[in-house]
């Protein structure tokens, strides 16, 4: 498996911006408001994802700690995780390109809109969790990596 890359995830954000803005800008009036609740639902998965980062990381920097005895981290739980952060990083690309079309509709009409001003809150605070979801993703991919062995040094 290749590590995600981020001219993809940029490629995918900036499809998304564009396809949101044309979206909202047809649709806004048929939108409930955006609330913080609303745009703060991905802050939740994006520290799981750190969490699970972190402890993986140790795993694999430890001597002997992955493998298939009982008090070792199981490779295919590794695996998994890479599935999760490839999958979690373009779910966070997608939805940081939503927030950002959703946020340049929103600030280009918020001089006429009262709703456009009011849902500017949410959609920054959906936009913060996108692109920290994203992060998490990647940060989980890169700690899911085996650590380069040295090269062994011939016996003289």
């Amino acid at each position: 498996m290749k590590p995600t890359r981020i001219l993809d995830l940029l490629g995918l954000g900036a499809f998304a911006a564009v396809i949101a803005f044309v979206l909202v800008s047809v649709f806004y009036a048929d939108f409930p408001p955006i609330t913080t609740l609303a745009g703060g639902s991905l802050y939740p998965v994006a520290a799981l994802e750190v969490a699970m980062a972190f402890f993986i990381r140790s795993r694999v920097m430890g001597k002997r700690e992955i493998g298939q005895a009982r008090e070792q981290l199981h490779p295919i739980t590794v695996a998994r995780a890479v599935a999760l952060a490839k999958a979690s990083a373009l779910v966070g690309a997608a939805s940081t390109g939503i927030w950002l079309g959703f946020l340049g509709f929103v600030v280009a009409k918020q001089a006429e809109l009262k709703a456009a001003m009011s849902d500017r809150t949410g959609v920054v605070v959906g936009l913060v969790g996108a692109i920290a979801l994203t992060a998490a993703a990647l940060w989980l991919e890169h700690c899911c990596k085996m650590p380069e062995e040295p090269p062994e040094e011939p016996l003289a």
